[in-house]
């Protein structure tokens, strides 16, 4: 496989919203997001976005499903479009952090054991205000021995 452009990762995703200004505010606010791109449109509009968590990538926008069938928001579409998984170095701070502000925590930190040949996390869910869900994780062990 080749390398990727420089500065771009593997695997990106897409999320849109109903005010895609204030998604990326709280999602940098709240999980810890970085804009490294923002694209405006006509108005101050957000036409593209792109936002940075370590090495990984995330696009923020509107939904236009009139000229994009397949962007809609979680309203739009009946209910949650996607999970994203993220890793941090403590998770039960960055639960706090979400919670401060105003994620909605659906399930609070707890460690998820796989067994000593594999690994445990300690994670939480959240919604953001969008509708979208969060996975957030810390690696606790790996192989059985402490990370």
């Amino acid at each position: 496989m080749k390398p990727t452009p420089s500065g771009w990762p593997r695997i990106s995703s897409a999320l849109y919203y109903d005010d895609p200004r204030a998604a990326i505010d709280w999602l940098c606010k709240a999980l810890g997001f970085e804009v490294r791109l923002l694209v405006e449109g006509e108005g101050g509009a957000v036409e593209h976005s792109e936002l940075v968590f370590g090495e990984g990538l995330i696009m923020v926008s509107g939904a236009k499903p009139s000229k994009v069938p397949q962007t809609r928001t979680p309203p739009q579409a009946g209910g949650n479009t996607q999970n994203l998984m993220i890793y941090v170095d403590d998770a039960v701070a960055h639960c706090e952090r979400a919670r401060a502000a105003g994620a909605a925590i659906l399930h609070e930190p707890e460690l998820h054991d796989y067994g000593p040949e594999y690994w445990s996390d300690r994670g939480y869910e959240c919604r953001d205000p969008g509708g979208h869900h969060w996975w957030i994780f810390q690696r606790v062990t790996t192989g059985g021995k402490p990370v």
